[in-house]
């Protein structure tokens, strides 16, 4: 399945956390960056000569890629489902929860289970829509889950899920 214009859909969950993110940089673009980049716009064109006049031209540009931005971020909250509340079924891996897995050697990795605009491999949250995402999702303490890496088929056997 796909969208128009042949991506993949994204699932449209996110935690709250994740959509104060969102709202926090829709406001500081529209409120701080956007205004300030538009002064140096209307400095830049002050100047005279608008072709030859590098601050100008990337400033049209960087002004661009906010409205772009802000277009997106608009859109993109307009459609998401914001999760505040754990799923009555706590024994099974659902959007939000932490899965702690241990992989054929015993070595154990907690991640989270996010939605695709808040993924942050650095603290190890993943998106639902990844393939380890989608292949623990509905998933019990004690399962198996095999997983394709590039490296190779993985095997993780799920040791806890929690919400917090």
């Amino acid at each position: 399945m796909s969208d128009d214009d042949g991506r993949v859909p994204r699932s449209s969950y996110i935690t709250g956390e994740g959509a104060r993110k969102l709202r926090a940089e829709l406001d500081r673009l529209l409120t701080v960056e956007r205004p300030r980049v538009t002064q140096q716009v209307s400095e830049a064109a002050a100047q005279g000569d608008r072709s030859e006049n590098a601050e100008y031209i990337y400033g049209k540009r960087r002004l661009r890629e906010i409205d772009r931005r802000l277009e997106w971020l608009s859109k993109r909250l307009d459609q998401l489902t914001v999760v505040t509340e754990p799923p009555p079924a706590q024994d099974r891996v659902f959007f939000g929860a932490w899965v702690v897995l241990a992989d054929e050697d015993g070595a154990e990795v907690e991640y989270r289970i996010v939605g695709p605009d808040e993924t942050d491999t650095k603290n190890r949250w993943i998106s639902m829509d990844s393939p380890l995402g989608r292949a623990l999702l509905r998933k019990e303490v004690g399962d198996e889950v095999t997983v394709q890496r590039p490296k190779g088929e993985a095997v993780f056997t799920i040791e806890r899920i929690r919400y917090a």
